[in-house]
């Protein structure tokens, strides 16, 4: 990062980064709930499961929509000393600076299982649904605006890997063709040839 460049990490896959790591162990959770009656019962336990994921997926999905377009909408262009993160790079660190918060709410998803069986991991696994929609969301945005939006990395590290949360004053763009993810963040595909 030399002439005062900024490291900068894309939006959409820092949000999507922790759509897999809540959605498998979700799965994994509410699957080994149901093998275990509990207080509630099965039925109530799934029932109620079934509920907190579609909130849990409303929720997070639709949660702070308001500051994402307001920082989209002011985004700067990024400068050419900027140096863009790869896509690989920022799914590690923010699952690395989340580790512990993952695990703890597996153990929790699983603990839960014996008063209310199935419900705490589809909670997990619906708030793992609710960022992979989030992320698809900002994708449209990218898409509407032909921009890719990113934020400073130093920031991200400062406001606990939240690409929205208090700490970050701006995004930056650049075209669509830039860094390896497409507008939403998933891995952008590499046409091979004959």
């Amino acid at each position: 990062m030399t002439r005062g460049g900024q490291g900068l990490a894309r939006v959409a896959v820092v949000v999507r980064a922790g759509a897999a790591p809540l959605w498998w162990p979700g799965v994994v959770a509410a699957g080994t709930g149901v093998l275990v009656p509990g207080v509630t019962g099965r039925r109530i336990g799934v029932l109620a499961g079934a509920v907190l994921f579609l909130v849990a997926a409303a929720v997070v999905a639709y949660g702070r929509r308001g500051r994402y377009r307001a920082l989209a909408r002011a985004a700067a262009r990024a400068g050419k000393h900027d140096v863009l993160q790869d896509r690989a790079v920022t799914v590690r660190n923010w699952r690395r600076g989340h580790r512990w918060w993952l695990l703890l709410a597996f153990v929790a998803a699983l603990g839960t299982a014996f008063v209310v069986p199935a419900a705490g991991g589809l909670l997990l696994a619906g708030c793992g649904v609710g960022l992979r929609l989030k992320a698809a969301w900002i994708g449209r945005l990218e898409q509407a605006d032909e921009v890719l939006l990113w934020v400073r990395v130093d920031w991200l590290r400062a406001g606990a890997g939240r690409p929205a949360g208090k700490v970050v004053k701006g995004y930056r763009t650049t075209g669509v063709a830039a860094g390896d993810a497409v507008p939403g963040g998933s891995r952008r595909r590499v046409a091979v040839s004959a």
